[in-house]
């Protein structure tokens, strides 16, 4: 099944190139299937890349997503038009008094301010307050799950001495967790973060189940126990050059930077990425609407409610 999105979304073309079943709004109109409606609170700067980085890994399921983007309207971003949000975005007054089955929280660069200095800090936990009754799973992001953690668990995030840069190993630590079903028992996830939460901190928590980690990075992917929350430590969704970019932009400003690792081939930065985790984030994204969106959400979406 398609990914229905807004006829003149940037990621259409890159998708159909692709090989990725595309559906426009004009189109899906003329089917009579509900689909999934899953809201993305886009909080990236680049907010085009990270659309339609999302759009890729939600449409290759076979189930039917309609994806809806919004952004916050106490920040304005400075790295897309204004003609694009207005096209394309609305904000969290817009979508409030609706109900959805799923939501992805992104990540953010604000990792080196605490949470409640960033601009949109506010109005990020009035939406994050009203997930808990209006989305069926909310599904967080890098910063996006550090905030997610703190916001709804009280779980602070610490900074790691050296920025964690590059593609890591992973394992899946809770073999019976749906949300890695089929996973391979190592997986490479892209990481670029300078904070992390620590263990510790997480298993005082007994709502909270740590399903993967990696031994250089630390946990990767926590669910609470009725798979309301999720939260995604890395980037899974990243681009193959995506990390290449991040790289070669800090180098240009002049900024402390390492070459990821496990990236370019042989190491050498003059070389392409290989990329070791594109299979594995679509299992992920496919497992998380399969299993925690569309096999439980009511079939009347106006029925999403808190399940405590």
């Amino acid at each position: 099944m398609p990914i229905k999105i807004p006829n003149n979304l940037p990621a259409v073309k890159t998708l159909q190139s692709e090989n990725i079943f595309v559906m426009t709004e004009t189109r899906a109109i003329s089917q009579d299937i509900r689909p999934l409606k899953i809201l993305i609170l886009n909080l990236m700067p680049k907010k085009i890349e990270t659309e339609t980085q999302l759009a890729r890994v939600l449409g290759n399921t076979p189930l039917q997503v309609e994806m809806e983007l919004i952004h916050t309207k106490s920040h304005l971003s400075k790295n897309v038009a204004e003609e694009h949000l207005l096209a394309f975005y609305k904000t969290f007054d817009d979508v409030k008094d609706k109900k959805f089955d799923g939501m992805i929280i992104t990540g953010a660069p604000v990792e080196h301010m605490d949470f409640e200095e960033v601009e949109y800090w506010d109005e990020l936990c009035e939406i994050m307050e009203w997930s808990k009754e209006n989305v069926h799973s909310t599904f967080h992001i890098c910063w996006g799950a550090q905030a997610g953690l703190y916001y709804h668990y009280g779980i602070p995030k610490k900074q790691v001495p050296e920025k964690l840069f590059g593609v890591f190993p992973h394992e899946v630590e809770y073999k019976q967790s749906i949300l890695f079903r089929g996973f391979d028992d190592t997986f490479f996830v892209p990481q670029s973060r300078h904070t992390t939460v620590e263990r510790a901190d997480v298993e005082k928590v007994p709502q909270l189940k740590i399903l993967a980690s990696s031994k250089h990075t630390g946990i990767y992917a926590i669910s609470s126990k009725n798979g309301r929350q999720i939260f995604i430590t890395g980037h899974s969704e990243y681009d193959a050059d995506t990390l290449k970019n991040e790289y070669l932009r800090d180098l240009s400003q002049g900024k402390p930077i390492t070459k990821p690792v496990n990236y370019f081939e042989n190491d050498d930065e003059t070389k392409s990425p290989v990329v070791t985790w594109k299979a594995h984030a679509n299992l992920l994204y496919s497992n998380w609407l399969n299993y925690f969106v569309y096999q439980s959400t009511p079939y009347d979406v106006q029925q999403v409610h808190d399940e405590k």
